[in-house]
């Protein structure tokens, strides 16, 4: 069994890129990405609309996909023309590059540490903690990670968190955020005036909504579920944090494809540096990322990692509120009772 070390070591294999490949798989999925929208425009039965809409969804969180990966410095560097294709599509999609790069950097850098501030996260604190928090907080923690906010990640995670207040807090710094909040806005505004109502709900609502809501889920679950592991700062580790707190999210080869393979989640945060389409090469040659931990889309096992709420670190598992404050109330009694 390889040390953490070594296993690290042994990921830098997976990190050449094949600069064709990441060329093609940009292009490929941006032009899919404009047919997909531009038919929406089209003078066509809603019943054609719809699926071409949501299909626009599962292809923006594909390109999305590989835009983060620009971001972590994996693909297509040093390209003038990847730079600005890149900037221009994280205002598009409401990720501008200062505050995501920096925001999503923090959370490779702090997954899975327990922390009230859900920085590039959602956050995650010890029962412990939770009941002495006041109850504004222990309401705003709870809303944080509600399955709607998740959800509604379109507004609360990409309009609020990243752009209107990363704008209010630092405004000269995130200039970026206030252009991708105009364009979005401009955008919507125009859509409804030149093309009538019911094309900015196939054009703009729902490809932005469905994409922005299945990012979400996946940044959530796949470090929310039952078998995760949670430390304090102190003791952290990034391999453990990688192997024992990301999962792999079991899912079809299509939404494999749609979501750009970052279902290959914990080989991701292992090596951040390997490209998207390299990380099931990566799983596949290195047996001790070939038992990760796992989420899908079951809506049984959706529900189980939406009703996660807190860190028990004397059951060294996540627990549900109900669980929490069973388990709270018990502490009480055995107080009172000794």
């Amino acid at each position: 069994m390889r040390t953490s070390k070594e296993l690290i070591l042994a990921s830098k294999e997976f990190t050449k890129e094949n600069r064709f490949k990441s060329w093609f798989e940009t292009l490929l999925t941006a032009v899919l990405v404009f047919v997909a929208l531009f038919i929406t425009y089209l003078n066509i039965p809603v019943l054609v609309k719809l699926p071409v809409s949501i299909l626009a969804a599962l292809l923006l969180v594909r390109l999305f996909i590989i835009y983060h990966d620009y971001q972590h410095h994996t693909i297509l560097q040093h390209s003038k023309i990847a730079d600005l294709m890149m900037k221009a599509f994280g205002v598009f999609m409401l990720a501008p590059q200062n505050i995501w790069k920096r925001s999503h950097d923090h959370h490779h850098h702090h997954n899975s540490k327990l922390t009230l501030s859900g920085i590039g996260s959602y956050p995650t604190i010890s029962t412990q903690r939770y009941f002495k928090l006041t109850a504004a907080e222990k309401s705003l923690y709870l809303i944080n990670r509600h399955p709607i906010t998740i959800m509604w990640g379109h507004f609360t995670l990409f309009i609020y968190w990243l752009n209107l207040k990363s704008l209010i807090q630092s405004p000269k710094k995130h200039l970026d955020s206030l252009a991708a909040l105009i364009f979005h806005a401009a955008s919507a505004v125009a859509i409804i005036y030149y093309a009538g109502f019911q094309t900015f709900v196939f054009a703009w609502w729902i490809p932005y909504t469905i994409a922005f809501g299945i990012g979400a889920y996946l940044f959530y679950c796949q470090h929310n579920f039952p078998s995760a592991k949670f430390k304090e700062n102190h003791d952290w580790k990034y391999e453990n944090a990688a192997l024992q707190s990301t999962s792999f999210m079991d899912m079809s080869p299509i939404m494999h494809w749609f979501t750009g393979n970052i279902g290959y989640h914990h080989v991701h945060h292992l090596n951040a540096k390997i490209p998207f389409y390299r990380l099931p090469e990566a799983m596949a040659k290195m047996p001790e990322l070939q038992n990760p931990p796992k989420t899908s889309w079951n809506p049984l096992e959706v529900m189980r990692c939406f009703n996660l709420k807190l860190w028990d670190p004397k059951l060294d598992k996540m627990v549900t509120m109900k669980e929490a404050k069973a388990n709270e109330v018990n502490a009480e009694k055995m107080k009172l009772a000794v």
